[in-house]
């Protein structure tokens, strides 16, 4: 698992590449707290296009990462999940929480 990111004009793009599991979870969430902290976004986007997997603990790091948003007054979206995650994300109906935008 990698995790990018990139600021611009308020808006922090997380960038997951690779998989999230439980292994994986802990040292993500993590660093996304560390960029919430170090940036202070208005808008925060979890870009999963290269995200190959993601498990149940990918919706705990979306839940986790939209109240850190929430408490700093800021928003979260979801973009453009590969096929995989956007099961999970459909099956957990998490997208009724944080939006989720297809701009491919």
């Amino acid at each position: 698992m990698n995790i990018n990111a990139a600021y611009s004009a308020g808006r922090l793009t997380v960038y997951l590449v690779g998989e999230l599991d439980h292994h994986q979870s802990r040292t993500a969430i993590r660093s996304i707290e560390e960029l919430l902290d170090e940036y202070m976004p208005r808008d925060c986007v979890l870009e999963l296009s290269q995200l190959n997997f993601m498990d149940s603990s990918g919706i705990a790091l979306i839940v986790k990462t939209g109240r850190l948003m929430k408490e700093q007054g800021g928003r979260v979206w979801i973009e453009n999940p590969a096929t995989q995650p956007r099961r999970v994300i459909d099956a957990s109906g998490i997208d009724r929480l944080i939006p989720v935008a297809i701009n491919k």
